[in-house]
């Protein structure tokens, strides 16, 4: 079946073909409604579980509400830095190495009475005590300890004490 106005145009087409090919494109355009419809419903589907009942406005205070405590947990997150900041200075200046050695000063005892005690911070400050047990009585002595060093002369016990607190591990 020839039509008209294709021969008119010089086309030698028969219109069969022509309603075959519109069928095929409405098939496929049909088909493509059917995957944009499930789409959309898809999206309709997430955007209310998202919402659960909630209006825009609601949400948007909920979002606001989301960054004030954003907001407020970094500023208590920034406050405890500090506060751990300023527990670590105070720290470091406080007394972290203990050395003791305990020993009979003058052999005769027997029971280990004197003491050498050593105190240390973290930068290896601090003082040492020497405690000596006699018969007649008992005596103590402290010295200042700067940098593990001592100014004074440092007895055997004295110095097991001091290298005992620096190689102290907390």
């Amino acid at each position: 079946m020839n039509s008209n106005l294709f021969d008119q145009l010089g086309l030698n087409i028969d219109i069969a073909y022509v309603f075959i090919g519109l069928i095929i494109l409405l098939i496929i355009l049909f088909i493509l409604i059917i995957i944009q419809n499930n789409k959309i419903k898809r999206i309709v589907e997430q955007t209310s579980r998202f919402m659960k009942g909630r209006d825009a406005a609601s949400l948007e205070d909920e979002i606001v509400a989301l960054f004030e405590d954003n907001r407020i947990i970094k500023k208590a997150t920034e406050e405890n830095q500090k506060d751990i900041n300023d527990l670590y200075n105070r720290l470091a200046s406080c007394f972290q190495k203990i050395g003791i050695i305990k020993y009979d000063a003058f052999n005769q005892m027997g029971g280990q009475l004197s003491y050498s005690i050593a105190l240390l911070d973290e930068d290896n400050n601090g003082f040492l005590l020497n405690s000596v047990h006699s018969t007649e009585g008992c005596y103590s002595y402290s010295k200042e300890i700067r940098g593990g060093k001592c100014k004074l002369e440092l007895g055997e016990e004295e110095q097991m004490a001091l290298n005992e607190a620096m190689d102290y591990q907390n």
